[in-house]
């Protein structure tokens, strides 16, 4: 891989960085209302779909971390 490609990918890889931190923030943002849910409540409709979400995110963030991880492997 020659340096402009190299470059061109890891300009790339720093815009998604940025994105999942947005990401993770969001997925912060939800996990403290699913947190802040009274107790009463957790077992509703509203609780599982806040928790979801949050199981998704993270997944996601996941998978999402380890696919920068594979470029990175390949741009060394």
């Amino acid at each position: 891989m020659n340096k402009e490609r190299r470059q061109k990918i890891t300009d790339v890889t720093g815009k998604i960085r940025d994105l999942l931190a947005e990401l993770e923030s969001l997925k912060d943002e939800e996990e403290e209302y699913k947190d802040n849910i009274p107790e009463n409540l957790q077992g509703t409709e509203r609780y599982e779909r806040a928790e979801k979400c949050v199981d998704t995110l993270e997944e996601s963030l996941d998978s999402i971390e380890n696919a920068l991880e594979e470029i990175d492997n390949v741009i060394e």
